[in-house]
């Protein structure tokens, strides 16, 4: 693979903000990365870390680095696909990110499935609400990511992956409430889970219920959690509600634990989508891309 190994030594103390660990991820001594580090100071005339109290900081020059560091990166990613596509072989490093449902509901049976397909190919995956997943694309720091929600960044590129649908669930045991529909002006009075500030999920739920003249103001939140699991969970034990993820709930319904309840008048679509920066990127995500598609469309 053709890189700058020093400026890779940068980058990974840079955004792990630790020289120890930075080692371990790249598999060589600490005093080797600092003298890697040392050296690149040496270049730039310039302080690139703040060490003091044995805390690891970027100074302003750092924070500069980084940028030029990252665009730099990107470009190598990109000759060693060209190459490695000349080669007729796929292999190196993938950076990708996913909201919390994709995560934990969509793509761990896709990622199996890819691993087996391509072994040469590493993944790193970070997971986050919808924010932050868009926040780790813009700053760099993952190649693609697969975010629910509104495509809300205007520096960044969005791309459809697959639809889904929120739905209003409770548990199956839930004695307070046996009926099979209810209508907004029940909704109103119906004690609601729901996701936190940031998440997709809870975004796409304020704008349906404003369509309906409704408000989360107007509504009766019991609890506010971080993830689709917490919530399920949290169901089975009272006789809360909550709009979830039809994706995040099919084994639950199967398994008779969490039942369906239709509000009228409202239906609840939105998309994942795939969010990447601006201009060109690497062969490599395009091909997790377009992978992840051709399983998705296969379960159609």
């Amino acid at each position: 693979m053709i890189t700058d190994f020093r400026l890779k030594v940068f980058k990974t103390v840079a955004d792990r903000l630790s020289f120890t660990k930075a080692a371990g991820e790249l598999l060589i001594t600490q005093p080797a990365v600092t003298r890697h580090i040392s050296e690149l100071e040496k270049q730039a005339g310039v302080p690139l870390f703040d060490r003091r109290k044995g805390n690891v900081a970027l100074t302003v020059h750092g924070r500069l680095m980084l940028d030029y560091a990252n665009r730099i990166l990107a470009i190598y990613d990109n000759l060693n696909d060209a190459f490695a596509e000349n080669a007729g072989s796929f292999a190196g490093d993938i950076r990708i990110g996913a909201s919390t449902t994709i995560a934990q509901y969509v793509l761990p049976g896709m990622l199996a499935a890819f691993r087996r397909r391509y072994p040469e190919i590493g993944v790193e995956m970070s997971t986050g609400n919808t924010e932050q997943i868009e926040e780790l694309v813009a700053d760099g720091r993952i190649d693609i990511g697969l975010i629910e929600g509104r495509a809300a960044g205007p520096a960044l590129h969005y791309e459809l992956f697959m639809r889904d649908e929120l739905v209003l669930v409770t548990s199956v045991s839930n004695s307070t409430f046996r009926g099979d529909a209810v209508n907004t002006a029940t909704l109103r009075h119906l004690p609601l889970v729901i996701r936190e500030n940031g998440s997709g999920t809870l975004d796409i739920l304020e704008e349906a219920l404003s369509g309906c003249g409704l408000s989360l103001h107007e509504l009766r939140i019991e609890m506010q959690l971080g993830s689709s699991e917490s919530i399920k969970r949290y169901l089975y034990d009272s006789g809360a509600f909550a709009f979830i993820s039809i994706q995040a709930v099919l084994d639950e319904l199967a398994q008779n634990k969490l039942r369906i309840i239709d509000v009228e008048g409202l239906e609840i679509a939105r998309s994942f989508n795939f969010v990447t920066a601006h201009g060109h990127y690497g062969r490599l995500p395009k091909l997790f891309k377009q992978f992840c598609i051709n399983c998705h469309n296969r379960k159609l």
